[in-house]
């Protein structure tokens, strides 16, 4: 019986359609590249002191010495968060007018009760001078972050069973406009707590919308075209997403136009909505086989080419709606020994990788030099990264590859201490390669892990490493919060993680070439792994089938 791909193979790999619809879902995922890491300008913290309320009678020279010096690594500036007592400098003003003939260190300190003055050399506004988020509120700037990212971890899980329940396009279509109408409301949020309600649904919105592109475009397109729709039609829009959000931050200097401008982005893909198709096969399973038969046509019109009087006899329509029928729960990724070490291995190096990744780019405001060119440079950085994945996808083993770029960004990473201070520049470029790497390996892992799960369990061996990946974007921004206790404590945890990481995956086994595993028995053997084969025990399998038992070859039936 024919599959799908051989039913639908009249209407050629890359028509003017297919090239229309590559370029459309690419140029929809845009707005994701910026509205995820819009927080690195919007939530940015400029330099700050305690304020001194202005309607004292203090000379320019006493309100100076309001605040404290303390000595922070090398430097020696004024606390953020301490001031001497108001009331005690304006009785010693009266008594000292040179401020400079009293020894302020025994004057008592207390905390900001005036608030803070900002600086306004970078920006007007961010949500850090809005509502306070320094000293004892710290801790809430990368709490908004999270917030998104948990956001991101709820929508990876619904995604899925919405898209296959409502459709691709529509599914994709009603996640943009969420991700763009609540971008919108957060410009005019009136507390902290509201603008953080208002960025989960956001992020919400923004991975369920570029998930659903992913899985149209996967099913819209050849087989020739998914592996370069999946890694450059997808991510080199990511990143130029990306690269444009520091061009318009810098243009942008509050944080309130600056989430309005990225937010009307959105508005943009409304006229998309006519020519952008819902996925035949997701019809096909719901038994809408005429409207799926009309797409077709519709293609095939465009395409130039004369269809077939009939596209689908009744056997077939049967057999997939047979296939859709067949259920697997999440057990089965744990079903033997082999697949739990599969699914235990891709669950860690999912999360540690996406914890660099988002930690990194979170972090791109706290380098040295620039803070605009060095966002820019983050995610220019990636469209090189992007390529090197998919030639490293074409030509090189899997397990070698991703191994590789996730050793060279946690080596990169774990030398940034080893770089004296007045060589800023470089560390700042060993960031920019340890972020090169990440990248790399971010779009590898999700070809290698698709490959080692069989077609019943794959799309659930990819969505579970996915959550893991969502729970190391959550704690990603707390990683250079730890830069409070120690500088380099982050770039160190971090480096020595995906170093792990990378020896973790050498474990798995190779996938380049080999014949992708239709049932569980299929699945093939992890490195250097052994376990008991008994009568009670049978998880251990070879690729030809049999396995050992009592010094016995005995063919093995039914599957693991």
């Amino acid at each position: 019986m024919r599959d799908y791909d051989e039913i639908i193979a009249f209407l050629g790999e890359w028509g003017p359609f297919q090239k229309i619809v590559f370029c459309l879902l690419s140029l929809s995922v845009l707005p994701n590249g910026f509205c995820g890491l819009s927080i690195v300008f919007v939530g940015d913290i400029p330099e700050h002191r305690c304020l001194v309320p202005g309607n004292l009678n203090l000379s320019e020279a006493w309100r100076n010495r309001t605040i404290p010096l303390v000595q922070e690594g090398d430097k020696l500036q004024y606390s953020k968060c301490r001031r001497y007592r108001v009331d005690v400098i304006m009785n010693l003003s009266e008594t000292f007018p040179d401020p400079d003939s009293f020894n302020m260190s025994e004057v008592e300190q207390e905390p900001c009760l005036d608030g803070w003055e900002y600086s306004k050399d970078q920006y007007i506004s961010t949500i850090v001078t809005e509502w306070d988020l320094v000293c004892n509120n710290d801790w809430k700037g990368p709490f908004v972050a999270s917030v998104f990212f948990v956001g991101v971890l709820v929508g990876s899980f619904i995604s899925g069973q919405l898209s296959d329940r409502f459709g691709r396009k529509a599914i994709m279509f009603g996640t943009m406009a969420v991700q763009t109408v609540f971008s919108v409301l957060q410009v005019f949020s009136p507390n902290w707590e509201i603008f953080c309600i208002l960025n989960f649904l956001v992020g919400l919105g923004q991975i369920s919308n570029m998930v659903a592109a992913f899985v149209l475009g996967s099913e819209l397109l050849g087989k020739s075209v998914r592996v370069l729709y999946g890694s450059l039609g997808i991510c080199i829009p990511y990143a130029l997403g990306y690269m444009m959000l520091p061009l318009l931050a810098y243009f942008l200097r509050s944080w309130k136009m600056l989430l309005f401008a990225l937010s009307l982005a959105g508005l943009l893909y409304v006229p998309l909505w006519w020519f952008i198709p819902e996925s035949p096969r997701w019809l096909l399973t719901k038994g809408r086989a005429q409207e799926a038969e009309a797409i077709f046509r519709h293609i095939a019109k465009r395409n130039g080419v004369t269809p077939p009087e009939v596209l689908f006899n009744d056997l077939e329509l049967e057999d997939m709606k047979a296939k859709r029928k067949q259920s697997y729960s999440i057990i089965h990724l744990f079903k033997t020994h082999n697949m739990r070490a599969i699914t235990i291995i891709s669950f860690l190096v999912w999360m540690i990788l996406t914890t660099e990744y988002f930690g990194l780019s979170l972090n791109t405001a706290n380098l040295h030099g620039d803070d605009y060119l060095n966002c820019f440079f983050a995610g220019a950085v990636e469209v090189p990264a992007y390529v090197a994945a998919w030639l490293f996808l074409w030509k090189f083993p899997r397990r070698l590859s991703l191994s590789g770029s996730l050793f060279l960004g946690g080596l990169a990473l774990f030398f940034i201490q080893l770089i004296p201070s007045n060589l800023s520049v470089l560390g700042t470029v060993l960031v920019m390669i340890g972020k090169f790497g990440t990248t790399c390996a971010f779009s590898i892992v999700y070809v290698y892990t698709a490959e080692l799960y069989a077609t019943p369990i794959r799309n659930m061996g990819v969505g579970v490493s996915s959550m893991a990946s969502r729970l190391g974007s959550i704690t990603s921004p707390y990683i250079f919060y730890l830069g409070v206790h120690h500088e380099f404590l982050p770039y160190n945890l971090m480096g020595i993680f995906t170093i792990l990481s990378a020896i973790l995956v050498l474990f798995l086994p190779e996938t380049l070439n080999a014949p992708l595993p239709d049932t569980l028995g299929q699945m093939q053997k992890i490195k250097w792994f052994k376990c008991r084969n008994t009568p009670r025990n049978n998880d251990c399998f070879y690729q030809t089938g049999t396995f050992e038992e009592n010094n016995m070859v005995v063919s093995k039936k039914e599957d693991i």
